[in-house]
This record gives C-alpha cells, structure tokens and sequence, in this order.
C-alpha cells in the first residue's frame, strides 16, 4: 500500500499539470480564435483588390489596343516616308552627281566613284521599277559619261607616270644576282605608290561595274612601248659609252650610298678579246705570224664593233628577263587575274620580237660572213648563244601561260644560231683544208703563215665555248646518240673537229711550202709554223681538249718540228762537203804537193767560203721568231760547221798550196761562228 503522504504529494502534483493544461489550452482557443479573424480580414482585402484589379483591366486594355494600333500606324507613315525619300533620291541623283562628273576624277577618285556608285543604283532602280521613266536615260548616259572619264583617267594615269627604265638602273639590276657586295635588292618601281592605288581603284571598278575590257589594251600598250624603249634605251647607252670611254659601266644604284659612288665594269661574257691578248702574249714571246698568204679574213679590225654589240645583245635579252620579271608583278596588282597571261602575252611582244628580229639579223649577219670567209663576225654567235641558253630556264618561267608562239620564239633562235654556228665550224675546217697557195703571198722570210695564226686565234676562242661549240656539232649529228647527248659526247666532238682542223692545217701547210724552191726555206716554214701551233696549245688548253681523241699529238708535232731542222741542216752539206774529211786527199809532210792537190785544196777553200757566204746571206733574211728556236739551231748549226772547219783548217792551214793564203783562207773558226749566229737576223 503506498502511504498518504505519498499519495497526497502525488494527486497535488496531477492537479497542477492539469491546471497548466488547461491554461495551455485556452491560450491556442484564443490564439485560433485571433487567427479565424486575421483570415476573414485577408480574405476580405483579397476580395476587394481583386475586383478592383479587375475594374482596371477593363478599363487599360481597350486603350492598349488602341495605342498599338496607333505605334503601327505611325511606323508606316515613318516607313512610306523613308521608301519615299529613297525614291525621290534617285530623281535627284543626276544633278546632284552632275558636276563631279563633268569636272572628271582627277585629284578626287574617292569622291568620283562614290558618285558613280550613286549614279549605277540610280540606274538599277529606274530598270527594275520604270524602263520607260526619261529618268533612266537620263543617269544612263550619266553613267556613261563618267566610265568614259574613268577610262580617260586610267590611260593618262598610266601615260603620265610610266617612265622608261634607265640604263644605268637596268645594269644594277642585271648585275644585282652577280654582285655580291651590294646586298640590296634593286627594286623598280614602275608608277608612284599613290599613282598604284588609283590605277588598281579604276581597273577594278572598270571590271565590276564598268563591265570593259578596253582598259587592258590600253595598259598592254603603254607598258609595252615602256618596256621596248627602255630595252632600246639600254642598247644606245651602249654604244654611246663605248664610243666616249671604250667601256660602259653602270654607276652604283642612285642615293644607296652617297658617300661613296662607284663603277660598275660591266662584265663582257667571252668576247673574241680574249683570244687575241693570247695571241698578243705569243707575239711577246716571238711565236706571231706575218701578214700574207691567207684568204681568211683576220680576226683583228672590227673587234671592238663587235664586242660592243654583241654585249649590247646579251645584255639587252639579260634586260628584257627581269623587265618582263617586273611587269608582271606590276600587272598582277592592275589586271584581272582571269587575264593576265593574255595581257602579259600582248605586252612584251613588242620587246621580244625586237630581241628575236636583231638575233636573226645576226644569222643573217654570220650566214653572209661565212661566205666572205670573215669568220670574226661569225664567233659573235658564240657568246650571245651561249647567254641564250643559260638564260632560257628564266624564260621559260617568264613566258609561262604565254601562248605557244611566244614561247617557241627563243628555242627557234637558239636552233638558227646553232645552225649557223655548226655550218661556220664546218666551212672554217675546208676553209683551211682549201686556202690556195698563193706565191705572191707567201712570206719571203719563212715566218708564221697568216693561215696559221688565224686557225689558232679562232681554236682558242672555241675554248671559251667549249660547251656551246660542242652542242653546235652535236646538233647536227644524226646518230639517235646526239638528241641526248652528254658533256663528254660533246667534248670528244669538239676535240675531233679541232683534230680535223689541224689536220687541215698541216695539209695545207705543206702543200704552201712547196712553192719555195729553196727546201731548206721551205723547212724554215714549215718548223716555224709547226713550232708556233704546239706552243699556242701548250700555252693554252687546246692541247687538254686535243688529247681527249689524240693522246699523241704533242709528241708527234715535235717529231715532225725536229724533221724540219734536219731537213734545214741538209743546206749545209754543199758547205761542208767541201772540208768533209772523207773526199780530203792524204798528204805526206815534207813533201812537195803538185799543181793538181794545190788546185784541189784552193777549190775547196774557195767552195766553202763561197758557200758559207751565200748561205749566211740568203739565211740572214729569213726569220725564225721563236727565240729558243732560233738559238738552238744557230748553235747546233755552228757547231757542225765549226768543228768539220777546224779540222780542215788545221790540217791544211800550214800546207803550202798557194803563195796567197788569205785569198783563200779568208776566215777564222770564230768568224764562222759568228756570221752563222747572225742567220735569221734581218736587223743584224
């Protein structure tokens, strides 16, 4: 059982619970209560805004239709009127464009083409919207009138400010790729930057709006005639600077560097100059020939003409490749792209049928030579041929997408001169081969034939043009071998034609010798002239290129030159056949010789001194200009006469065959030496 107290302190404590209970109870009636209130409060004030808010409604949204409908009105008035200010504006284009037009584009491009721009949709609109409209016609012939304008600008642009290319500055760009020392580019500039720009303006308004081509014949026209005169320009100058300084030259390029100007030697590429300082140099040495005896005409006389022309020449084709270079790079900036090869084809015809018709002129020029025999004239084809060649890859590329004929035109004149250059090789061998014998123009004396000089000097000019010489020959081959012949096939060509060509030589110069009556004058000759050609190919590479098809040339010219010494010393036997010990008779001393071995003895001192007199004095005359030479066979020829004359004097110097001896013993041993060392001495 549980205690009253306990049970008492436990019914209290329930009481004040529930009496907490029960308070907590009627603060959430009141609360609820409030809270029904506050609801019925909203709900009312809801109920109120909402049909205000739908009062509102009905009222704004008959005024926001009507607002609208008056935004979209006003945007249609705003709209006509703007279609309307862009229509009348076309009725006004024709006098508001008017004076630009007739006063033209100069000085004022920008502002002409926007008018011309106004002007081309004036007339758009009036075609699409009133054909009929005497509007139309109206900014028609407007229209007209300033393309017309246009086109007069773009001809006076191109006619004023396109200048012809001086030499001098054409020489510093031909000589730009060579010259290591300027590092510069030379760069041409054809028109003004600003000139450029309009033209460029113009072509392309021409081409888009203007829909004419007109234009490009003019621009074809006018760089054309600046391109040929400037090609020309250059050939002038040439001539001018070779007639007033004998070289022309290409000052430093203009304002590079002031300070210090300098001159440019322009480079001559293998002229016959060359082969005839060699000869000057063997003319140094005593190996040149006389004058006489041959119907070649010498190779000295017009040299200096013809190197002035022939580098005139090259350096013209040399001009016309970079000017082309250029124009074109100017071209690409004016002319449609679509039209450019045709443009470019019609420019430089000009300049290049100028460049053909003057190679052509030279074929012509050596084609006529060859049949003078003036074969000078025909070695100018040499160089400009072979400029040709080395040129041709930058034509090629110059001339692509030119038509057919355009590029054909160089290949057609590398095979002329080829043609005629091979038939000049070929008439010059039977030319030596056929020179006649002419007496009256062999030299008295014995020296160098004139023949032989000239066979020389034109061999060693083919050394410069060992390759072009040698596609010459091969040119004309008809084996299947020379379509595509090697450099050595054309090196052994051309080493069996110089062969064929001294083997003439050698022919014919024996055939010449026959007219001397006298065989040792005619030995004379021949070792002088034999002599001369082995030293011309020792001191040159002749003998290389000969020893390509003939290993033993140089020993077989020394074996015949030693021939003709022996044949020359075979003169002296009527000399010395007269002191000869085999024919002498023996004599016992101390006795008395008889009228018969006096009369013998006297006719052999009186055979020799009369030989030895007329011999040193035919032989003085006569000339051997090598000086190692003519020493040589001085002292070997002294020699044998000293010796077989020494001994005869000494054997019969004593002997009393006569009561005059210095009747008959009219000379020393050393006086013979010396009279024979003045053979071959007209000074002496």
């Amino acid at each position: 059982m549980i205690p009253p107290q306990e049970a008492s302190a436990r019914r209290r404590e329930i009481e004040d619970k529930l009496k907490q209970e029960e308070e907590t109870l009627s603060f959430i009636r009141d609360s609820l209560e409030k809270s029904d209130q506050l609801t019925k409060n909203m709900v009312s004030i809801l109920s109120s805004f909402e049909s205000r808010l739908m009062k509102l409604e009905n009222s704004i949204i008959p005024v926001h239709k009507q607002t609208e409908n008056l935004q979209r009105l006003q945007e249609n008035v705003e709209k006509t009127l703007s279609c309307l200010d862009h229509v009348i504006s076309y009725y006004h284009v024709a006098s508001d464009t008017e004076k630009i037009i007739r006063e033209g584009p100069t000085g004022r491009l920008e502002e002409y083409l926007g008018s011309m721009a106004k002007i081309q949709k004036a007339v758009e609109y009036f075609q699409d919207n009133s054909p009929d409209s005497p509007e139309l016609n109206k900014v028609k012939l407007l229209f007209e009138r300033g393309k017309e304008s246009l086109e007069s600008e773009f001809r006076s642009l191109m006619t004023r400010h396109s200048k012809v290319v001086s030499p001098v500055l054409i020489l510093d760009l031909i000589s730009g790729d060579d010259d290591l020392e300027v590092q510069e580019d030379v760069v041409l500039e054809h028109l003004p930057e600003s000139v450029l720009q309009d033209v460029i303006r113009i072509s392309r308004w021409l081409v888009e709006y203007g829909r004419n081509q007109d234009f490009m014949n003019v621009y074809y026209q006018i760089r054309s005639s600046q391109l040929d005169r400037s090609i020309k320009g250059l050939k002038e100058h040439f001539r001018k600077s070779s007639s007033s300084s004998g070289v022309p030259y290409s000052p430093a390029i203009p304002n590079k560097r002031k300070d210090t100007p300098t001159k440019k030697p322009v480079k001559r590429p293998g002229t016959i100059r060359k082969a005839q300082n060699l000869l000057k140099q063997y003319s140094q040495h005593g190996l040149d020939g006389k004058k006489g005896g041959s119907n070649l005409i010498p190779l000295e006389g017009r040299e200096d003409m013809l190197d002035v022309e022939t580098d005139a020449y090259i350096h013209c084709v040399s001009a016309f490749v970079k000017l082309a270079q250029s124009e074109y790079q100017l071209l690409t900036d004016i002319i449609p792209e679509h039209h450019q090869k045709k443009t470019f084809d019609s420019l430089i015809q000009d300049a290049l049928d100028g460049l053909m018709l003057e190679g052509e002129n030279i074929v012509s020029a050596a084609r006529k030579a060859i049949i003078r025999h003036d074969f000078s004239t025909v070695l100018t084809v040499f160089p400009i041929l072979r400029h040709l060649k080395q040129t041709k890859p930058e034509f090629d590329q110059v001339l692509q997408g030119t038509a057919a004929s355009t590029k054909n035109k160089l290949p057609g004149l590398i095979t002329s001169m080829e043609t005629i250059g091979a038939k000049a090789l070929e008439d010059f061998a039977d030319n030596i081969k056929n020179d006649p014998d002419k007496e009256y123009n062999m030299p008295k004396d014995g020296t160098v034939h004139e023949l032989t000089s000239n066979a020389i000097l034109f061999l060693q000019q083919l050394l410069d043009f060992q390759e072009t010489a040698g596609a010459m020959l091969a040119s004309q081959e008809t084996s299947s071998s020379a379509t595509s012949y090697s450099s050595e096939f054309s090196r052994r060509l051309l080493s069996t034609y110089i062969c064929k060509v001294l083997g003439n030589l050698q022919l014919n110069l024996l055939s010449k010798s026959k007219v001397y009556e006298d065989p040792a004058l005619s030995a004379i000759f021949l070792h002088n002239n034999y002599n001369y050609i082995l030293k011309s190919l020792e001191k040159s590479e002749l003998i290389q290129l000969v020893a390509v098809t003939q290993k033993t040339a140089e020993r077989s010219y020394r074996e015949h030159i030693e021939q003709q010494i022996q044949t020359y010393q075979r003169s002296w036997l009527k000399v010395t056949d007269y002191i000869a010990d085999k024919s002498l008779p023996v004599f016992q001393p101390g006795v008395k010789l008889r009228d018969k071995e006096r009369q013998m003895i006297k006719e052999r001192f009186k055979g020799f001194n009369d030989g030895l007199e007329e011999l040193c004095k035919i032989q003085k005359a006569w000339a051997i200009p090598d000086t190692e030479q003519r020493d040589k066979i001085r002292q070997a020829q002294k020699n044998i006469v000293k010796e077989t004359y020494g001994a005869f004097l000494h054997r019969y110097g004593s002997v009393p065959f006569t009561k005059n001896p210095e009747k008959y013993i009219k000379y020393r041993v050393e006086q013979v030496g010396d009279m024979i060392d003045r053979l071959f001495d007209t000074s002496a």
